[in-house]
């Protein structure tokens, strides 16, 4: 005998073909970018020590819903090493359009390039961030009617999923008894309208997306150039004043803005790249300079060091009467030898710049480069070559006898960019004196003799100007410098006449050069090969 058929059997089978709501949206995501929990915290430590961050967000968020996930996601995508995208049927509806703008960062060499600069470093990612703030706008306004019909269709979504659930609560309040068989088709049919009506909606809103997005892929390159630009200039002036990597990654979200900003508004930072030329300049004269060289030929001489013996003579050596002339010559040291002029380094005291900021060394020489600006690129050079052997450094800034500055950069302690910023940036103004800055410079070596006893200190005078000095400050210097064993390189910055051998300074000089070409960094490369 067969079961009899129960009421329901019928609506329950019609509900069965139904799907439930979790089999609708199972865990869409509003981040297009997959991060795990160190992304999100490094998102939440920049964001809190930003203002930036924060002014844009709220700025957006008065416009746009979805803005604050939208700069999380531009951040990470250019924070991480290997930024990787969800699928677009893993994203929440309403965030579609975030997927769009960060497929067309992601997609775009000009991304690629900033990711160079910004990979693994938040700072760099977050300026990124603000870098493209103005073309996120603009995507965001461009794509505002795919938004809205994105947004449509995940009220929609939402509406299909709970009419999905009614069905069971009605298949339930049937069988309990409370409810009939029309309770339940009613229940079908609202669901199978409002899945219609989701279906639709996701569809006009596909399309409303794949009708900007070529608008945010032009918008998404443009920004992404601009922002790298951005990121290899401040990186290229980071390099310039000599601040390291390792030093930046140190250094507080805050401290580092303040410094970017300094080094782009400062008096000399439309110098950076001769700065960073005279580094890279002096670098290169450091890894050729070899200790104890002989150095340029300069013509032929007689002795006896077999190393600089001329071809013709070790020629006489193949020949068997000839030997015994060849050695009864180098008994006598009389061996035809190439000549040489020696570079090596002899200094083991302080390296001091003595750099001249009196007002003529405001002007301007061709390719509108100033005296002060090559002068004080040639200092920040010298103070780099004196860390790397290990000296002090000093920079004394003078111009009329009653101005003077002295910074001290001492061997075993970092030099910290505020004061070198300081060194380069300050400009006294005023006429030229000679001695009170050189008779600094002695005291200075003095000191370290009597406290280290180190003896053999360099001193570069950087000036424009030629200026008398007195005979009985001559006759100290001149004791000075035969006690303390110190060099005196001079520099006539733009201003021939000064190093014209009957100027003051060539008197006082053991070496001096003149420098006409204020764009050329390479006519004092000898200067870094000596010191």
């Amino acid at each position: 005998m067969g079961e009899t058929p129960s009421r329901l059997d019928e609506p329950v089978s019609r509900a069965g073909k139904w799907p439930g709501p979790s089999a609708a949206a199972p865990g869409l995501h509003t981040a297009a970018v997959v991060a795990d929990r160190f992304d999100r915290m490094a998102w939440r430590d920049t964001y809190d020590q930003s203002a930036g961050l924060r002014e844009l967000a709220a700025e957006l968020n008065e416009r746009y819903d979805c803005s604050t996930d939208l700069l999380t996601d531009t951040f990470v995508a250019a924070y991480k090493v290997g930024p990787r995208l969800r699928e677009r049927a893993e994203m929440d509806p309403s965030r579609l359009v975030n997927h769009q703008v960060v497929t067309s960062l992601l997609e775009s060499p000009q991304f690629t390039e900033l990711r160079r600069e910004t990979a693994g470093d938040p700072y760099a990612a977050a300026m990124a961030v603000l870098a493209q703030a103005a073309a996120l706008r603009r995507m965001l306004e461009h794509s505002r009617g795919a938004q809205e019909q994105a947004e449509r269709a995940k009220r929609a979504r939402q509406e299909a999923d709970g009419a999905a659930t009614a069905v069971s609560e009605a298949l339930q309040q049937a069988a309990d008894g409370a409810d009939g068989d029309g309770a339940v088709q009613q229940a079908i049919e609202a669901a199978g309208a409002a899945e219609a009506t989701a279906r639709q909606a996701a569809r006009d809103a596909a399309r409303a997306l794949a009708a900007v997005a070529p608008a945010i892929g032009a918008a998404a390159r443009t920004a992404a150039a601009k922002a790298a630009g951005a990121a290899r200039e401040e990186a290229a002036l980071m390099r310039a004043w000599g601040v390291g990597p390792g030093e930046l990654e140190r250094m507080p979200f805050d401290q580092r803005a303040r410094l970017a900003e300094r080094l782009r508004t400062g008096r000399l930072a439309q110098w950076a790249e001769l700065i960073g030329r005279f580094r890279q300049m002096a670098g290169g004269e450091r890894a050729r300079k070899v200790e104890n060289a002989t150095g340029e030929l300069v013509g032929v001489t007689l002795g006896d060091d077999l190393s600089r013996v001329i071809p013709s003579e070790l020629a006489g050596l193949g020949v068997p009467e000839l030997r015994a002339v060849f050695a009864a010559r180098y008994a006598a040291g009389e061996l035809m030898l190439y000549d040489s002029q020696g570079e090596q380094s002899t200094g083991q005291g302080a390296v001091i710049a003595c750099v001249d900021t009196s007002h003529s060394m405001y002007e301007a020489g061709p390719g509108g480069v100033t005296r002060e600006a090559w002068a004080k690129a040639c200092a920040l050079a010298l103070l780099d070559q004196a860390r790397h052997a290990g000296r002090d450094f000093v920079g004394i800034l003078f111009s009329a006898a009653d101005k003077l500055q002295v910074f001290r950069f001492p061997a075993g302690g970092p030099a910290g960019i505020d004061r070198v910023l300081e060194f380069a940036e300050t400009f006294l103004g005023g006429g030229t004196s000679y001695q009170r800055p050189l008779s600094a410079a002695c005291e200075l070596l003095e000191e370290e003799f009597n406290d280290a006893a180190r003896r053999r200190g360099d001193i570069v005078m950087l000036t424009d100007d030629d200026c008398g000095v007195t005979e009985e400050w001559m006759r100290g210097w001149m004791d000075a410098k035969h006690r303390l064993g110190f060099r005196v390189f001079g520099v006539a910055i733009g201003a021939p006449r000064v190093a014209d051998p009957d100027s003051v300074l060539d008197a006082l000089c053991d070496n001096l050069r003149s420098i006409e070409d204020l764009t050329d960094v390479h006519a004092a490369a000898d200067l870094f090969r000596v010191i």
